[in-house]
């Protein structure tokens, strides 16, 4: 897995995280947080673990979009009393028992754990079966900028606390939370026939229901209009059933 680890310290660290991400630092306390970090609109910038490392808080952020995410947390830095550096850390996943020194992975049991630093032995691991299995979507696959994270499952994925106070792009997720039904959003489908990901979903009388994403074996992760992935749906030359 292509990772980048940043650095937040400073006497202020988590309380500079806290107004920023969508989950609750307090967290912290108790092993790894999943969370978000969000456009003023509510919409996806980028997804990542937080581990504390005493006082100080490391981000573990896929790298494709660890440029992004420094320079966007370097700019509401402001005067904070907090410094970023870019660490050159090993990040080790694996499933089975979560040795000694390492976090369990939040999101779902079945995603194993993460460790930081040397010492750790990854494990040979599907891990876009397991993703499927448990439908956990995936930077740069399913989790792009026009991504809301509740139709994402981020409140499924412990990746949103809608108890704690104010963060960047929080009145647009407490109103999709509070307000409306979401219409649409990532659910499991199995997959009966030849479909490759990105294919259009479409219902039985060849309406659009949405868009074909991680397949593994019969199982996918789809975007779905969930009004009209009530029946049978098709997508390529595969018949599709949400699960």
């Amino acid at each position: 897995m292509d990772r980048t680890v940043i650095r937040v310290s400073g006497g202020e660290a988590r309380h500079f995280l806290q107004g920023l991400v969508t989950n609750d630092i307090e967290k912290l306390d108790q092993g790894l947080v999943y969370a978000a970090i969000l456009t003023p609109q509510g919409k996806y910038l980028a997804d990542f673990f937080l581990a504390p490392d005493g006082e100080e808080v490391l981000i573990d952020v896929d790298a494709s979009l660890a440029d992004a995410l420094f320079q966007r947390l370097s700019m509401y830095k402001l005067r904070s009393p907090v410094t970023l550096t870019r660490e050159d850390m090993v990040v080790t996943c694996g499933t089975g028992p979560v040795p000694e020194g390492a976090y369990a992975d939040p999101r779902d049991p079945s995603m194993g754990w993460r460790a930081y630093g040397p010492g750790f032995e990854a494990t040979p691991t599907d891990w876009d079966a397991l993703r499927v299995a448990a439908c956990i979507p995936q930077t740069g696959v399913e989790l792009g900028p026009d991504t809301f994270i509740l139709e994402a499952g981020f409140d499924r994925l412990n990746g949103v606390d809608f108890r704690k106070g104010c963060y960047v792009g929080q009145e647009v997720t407490a109103r999709m939370r509070h307000k409306t039904e979401l219409r649409k959003g990532f659910a499991l489908v199995e997959v009966d026939g030849d479909a490759d990901p990105g294919a259009e979903i479409t219902t039985a009388e060849g309406k659009p229901a949405g868009t074909l994403h991680t397949r593994s074996g019969d199982k996918a992760i789809a975007y779905l209009r969930f009004d009209r992935a009530r029946d049978e749906m098709k997508a390529g030359d595969a018949t599709l059933r949400r699960l």
